[in-house]
């Protein structure tokens, strides 16, 4: 730090080094000045370049500021630019003469943002820690501000990298003695080894939840995990200095009861994400959800579908329960839209940091539970999910009573604001408001009685915070005044005045308010402890209010787009009739999406060799199906007239081709690592979509590669796969293989020209049109023309076997069409 001795120092820069000097080195102070934060030395060279503001200098000291009110906008640019804020706030009045008392009231970081103006709504804000213990991998994840807490381990870490895509930590904790085993892992910051020794970790993880073991929890066995959980618990309460009193439970995410799909999948069929854009996810596609809460719950649900038969069932049953009643899902819909987020409403309010307006917006929230709970009761003779949310939902009438006698109809959004509680709910603020309000007419009626006393028309009688009330006097009217105004300060156009009367009120009026502003704090303090009662049944009300809100707006889904109920079961059957993209149905313009069907089973079809053109829709055929078996498996209906699903336990999808810079990874070598990732962890139960396997090599080197994985898919794993290529080749293993099947994707020639029919159809394609689709793309007509003659002859070379030994031409340009070009021919 650039100061040099603290007994240079003012005491208030002396305060500020002391505070500066607890806080870690990367993290930014924002210093409470009055109405404004400070920020000084380092702090103010970065923050500056960061938040581009001005950048100055008192006394050679760097420094820069900003009003108070405006803190969110500048702490949401710092956290998004990966600087954690420490907040310097007053504790005490000011007063002329004496320091004001500071204290660091939190540390913000990425993963603890809990404001929320500054969070998605529509996804979690987690954050992660993970540790290495023996050959197990722990990851404990929370969310600070809705109160989940979750731990998991994994045996390897691509299976950790992949719940990490799936879950998208804002921040990431690592043990600082494990940068060498964890350090690649995107966005993490190593923190204090020892938070993370087993013995150390569940002492904190025992503090925190009062218990004796982790039995009750399922994870007693989770040495990695719990030892992740703890060191979370160390870094907010001791680094972060926040609140845990809302994280009450630690729930175990046990992989095994989900379906496994690895990062490069999940980005191959765009579940939540896309590099189209958000309206191009399968999130967007079925997302009609009503809360946030909802939101949230929805995506988890998308990258977390289930492999229990039961659970999928229990949720089919209840949208099958609301679409036979219309009018109740409307109903059930309309009563959510007026819920708001009250997972992140409880969080902020239990950790003292919640507003006025967040009581008032929870109290209307849970105002509309016994009509939401009326109209889940309707169906809940015939559905057990029913039943089992009933559970979950709690009443909170007395709670909703008690917000709506004590708050007002428009609370203000700041405590400071004052007019929080409502007339009549406290009968001594009662009495310090009506003192206030008659003091206040009191001074009105004296400057009224003044003006005609002392014959001054433009008396006035003012306040401000150093002289409280005083009457002020133009210079041109002071010799008017009586002769007990005592004089108080002398200005350059007018005389301040008091009067022991004046001053007698003013002690009653500044008393009253003062007494008024601090009872209105502490009966906003009882409220919010009233809430901290209940914040148990709180959580547990949002969590399954969240849940139906998403299984409504899965029933309005397959309501508005004829989605339908699939049979799922524990076969390997795969049977999908007239099957639709539930992404491009909706998106499409240009042209009417093309139903096909699917139709795989283990003995007579589990490979489907696909060929056809370029850009006929080999890519959106392979992964509808996958995409209808996941929407199946989260428990939704999927866009089929009807579809017969085997369960699976993983879903591999292989498309495209990209590099990896970064990792100094060729196309070729991204392609056989996710090529190696599902020959390596693919099953009997597994789907498999592969696109364009071994196309980043030589041709013959490429074809081999497919051929074998193709075999090995089909003979050794089983697994049920579609494999779209344009090695034509392949289609031979249907002569070999029994349960081997050709399909193509149809199109129709037409004066040198292709229509895409996007029907798929038995039997395998003769070419590629590889030359029609490059001229569609643009090509000038004198490379696509020389395309042409270029592959008639190979075709024609290549239908006239060489005879046996005899050598090639070392030259073969001659036998090639000519060119004009005057440069070298491709063969030349």
């Amino acid at each position: 730090m650039a100061a040099k001795k603290d007994k240079k120092l003012t005491p208030m820069m002396a305060q500020y080094m002391a505070m500066r000097r607890s806080l870690p080195d990367d993290v930014v102070l924002f210093f409470r000045l009055g109405d404004f934060y400070e920020m000084f030395f380092e702090d103010a060279q970065r923050a500056a370049s960061t938040l581009n503001i001005a950048l100055t200098k008192r006394h050679d000291v760097p420094m820069c500021g900003f009003p108070y009110h405006a803190a969110q906008g500048y702490i949401a640019k710092l956290v998004r630019a990966g600087i954690r804020v420490a907040i310097g706030e007053q504790t005490s009045t000011p007063v002329q003469g004496q320091l004001v008392e500071r204290e660091i009231s939190q540390i913000i970081s990425a993963g603890t943002v809990d404001d929320i103006n500054l969070l998605d709504g529509a996804r979690h804000n987690y954050l992660a820690s993970i540790c290495c213990i023996g050959k197990r991998y722990g990851l404990a994840c929370a969310d600070h501000s809705t109160g989940e807490f979750t731990v998991s381990e994994f045996s390897d870490k691509m299976q950790l990298e992949d719940e990490l895509k799936r879950l998208s930590p804002s921040e990431i904790i690592i043990p600082d003695d494990q940068i060498s085993q964890l350090g690649d892992v995107a966005h993490c910051m190593p923190y204090d080894g020892y938070a993370y020794i087993p013995e150390q970790a569940q002492h904190q993880l025992k503090e925190q939840f009062k218990v004796q073991s982790f039995d009750g929890f399922g994870c007693s066995e989770m040495t990695a995990a719990t030892s992740a959980a703890g060191a979370i618990l160390h870094y907010l309460i001791y680094q972060l200095r926040r609140s845990c009193d809302h994280l009450l439970k630690l729930s175990v995410r046990d992989n095994n009861e989900f379906v496994m799909i690895d990062s490069a999948s999940q980005n191959n069929l765009d579940l939540v994400e896309s590099r189209s854009g958000k309206k191009h996810t399968l999130l967007h596609a079925l997302d009609r959800t009503a809360t946030p809460m909802g939101a949230r719950k929805l995506r988890d649900w998308i990258l977390h579908p289930l492999r229990d038969l039961e659970s999928i069932v229990a949720r089919q049953d209840l949208i099958a329960a609301f679409l036979e009643q219309p009018y109740l899902l409307n109903q059930c819909r309309d009563s959510l839209k007026q819920i708001r987020d009250i997972e992140r409403t409880t969080g902020r309010l239990s950790q003292g940091s919640g507003s006025p307006r967040d009581l008032q917006s929870l109290g209307l929230s849970l105002a509309q539970i016994p009509t939401l709970k009326e109209d889940l009761q309707a169906v809940a003779s015939s559905t057990p999910l029913a039943n089992q949310l009933l559970a979950n939902i709690h009443n909170f009438d007395d709670l909703v009573e008690l917000l709506e006698r004590a708050l007002v109809d428009e609370p203000p959004a700041k405590l400071t604001d004052g007019g929080i509680i409502r007339d009549g709910y406290c009968p001594p603020l009662d009495e310090f408001r009506s003192a206030s309000r008659d003091g206040k007419q009191w001074i009105a009626r004296l400057q009224e009685s003044e003006r005609k006393r002392s014959g001054i028309d433009s008396l006035k009688i003012k306040f401000n915070n150093v002289f409280g009330y005083f009457i002020e006097v133009t210079k041109a009217k002071a010799e008017f005044v009586p002769d007990d105004y005592l004089r108080k300060q002398t200005m350059a156009n007018a005389e301040r005045f008091i009067t022991p009367g004046l001053k007698e009120v003013e002690s009653k009026v500044l008393g009253a308010e003062e007494r008024s502003k601090q009872l209105e704090a502490e009966e906003f303090s009882k409220l919010r402890a009233q809430i901290a009662k209940h914040l148990d049944e709180l959580q547990q009300t949002a969590d399954a209010l969240a849940s139906l809100d998403v299984l409504l707006g899965l029933a309005e889904t397959a309501q508005l787009f004829q989605h339908s109920r699939p049979i799922l079961d524990e076969s390997r059957k795969l049977s999908i009739l007239e099957g639709r993209h539930p992404v491009l149905e909706q998106t499409l313009v240009d042209e009417k999406f093309v139903p096909n069907d699917t139709l795989l089973n283990h003995e007579d079809s589990r490979l489907v060799i696909l060929t056809g053109p370029n850009m006929a829709g080999k890519s959106t055929y392979i992964r509808q199906v996958a995409l209808i078996t996941l929407i199946a498996q989260i428990g939704a209906y999927v866009p089929a007239e009807s579809a017969h699903i085997g369960l699976v336990d993983r879903i591999f999808c292989r498309v495209g081709a990209s590099d990896d810079i970064s990792r100094g990874q060729s196309t070729f070598m991204v392609e056989m690592n996710e090529t190696s990732l599902i020959i390596n962890n693919a099953t009997n139960k597994s789907l498999v979509i592969l696109d364009e396997i071994g196309r980043g090599t030589a041709t013959f080197d490429g074809l081999s590669i497919a051929w074998s994985v193709a075999e090995h898919l089909h003979d050794t794993l089983e697994s049920r796969t579609l494999f779209a290529t344009h090695y034509h080749e392949l289609t031979d293993l249907a002569n070999t293989r029994k349960a081997v099947e050709n399909y193509n994707v149809a199109v129709r020639e037409w004066n040198d020209e292709i229509i895409f029919l996007r029907k798929i159809l038995p039997g395998s394609a003769d070419k590629s049109y590889g030359i029609q689709v490059a001229k569609l793309a643009g090509l000038p007509d004198s490379i696509v023309n020389r395309a042409k003659d270029i592959l008639s002859h190979l075709e024609m070379n290549s239908s006239k076997p060489e005879a046996k030994g005899k050598p090639k031409a070392k030259n073969t340009k001659a036998t090639m069409p000519e060119s004009n070009s005057p440069q070298m021919d491709l063969f030349g």
